[in-house]
């Protein structure tokens, strides 16, 4: 198995170190940077896609559309779309940059590169890497909001995209 290894970066997302997945994980606050995707449809509904229950991190919860790390090397980018492509089977997409922020939970520290598409068609979970994916209404993700079902981060993420008025 190899070694997966995620760029350590300062607050200006400068690369300063790299360390291991398990490093970034444990606890150290190994500052990481990390991609989101929120998909919206033209009828302003928002895929969220459910994780597994085998995760490392928030297993079995809600979560955005798309998430996962930067590689060693890689752009955000390039990570945006290796994880579109490989986590719902999209391409052929041009996500617009909407904001970035540090989110800190008791086992890492992520700088959050928060990317938006509309997308009318349903996407394809690569069932290896997620459990499941639908489009909800906004007012549904707002009456849940709270409850445990969505992960702390998308929580998050949805005050911020509301925020920035991506949400009404």
């Amino acid at each position: 198995m190899s070694v997966e290894y995620f760029p350590i970066i300062d607050e200006d997302g400068n690369v300063i170190d790299r360390a291991t997945r398990q490093e970034c994980h444990n606890g150290s606050k190994l500052l990481h940077a990390a991609v989101h995707l929120h998909i919206f449809n033209s009828k302003g509904e928002l895929y969220l896609q459910k994780r597994a229950d085998w995760k490392d991190i928030q297993p079995g919860k809600w979560d955005t559309a798309v998430g996962g790390h930067i590689d060693f090397g890689e752009s955000v980018e390039i990570a945006i779309l290796r994880e579109a492509r490989e986590e719902l089977g999209l391409t052929d997409i041009q996500p617009e940059r909407i904001f970035n922020y540090i989110w800190e939970s008791p086992v890492e520290r992520e700088m959050i590169y928060a990317h938006s598409i509309v997308y009318d068609k349903e996407p394809q979970p690569d069932h290896s890497e997620v459990v499941d994916g639908r489009f909800w209404k906004i007012n549904e993700i707002e009456e849940n909001i709270g409850k445990d079902i969505f992960t702390p981060n998308f929580e998050l993420d949805f005050k911020k995209l509301k925020e920035v008025g991506k949400i009404a």
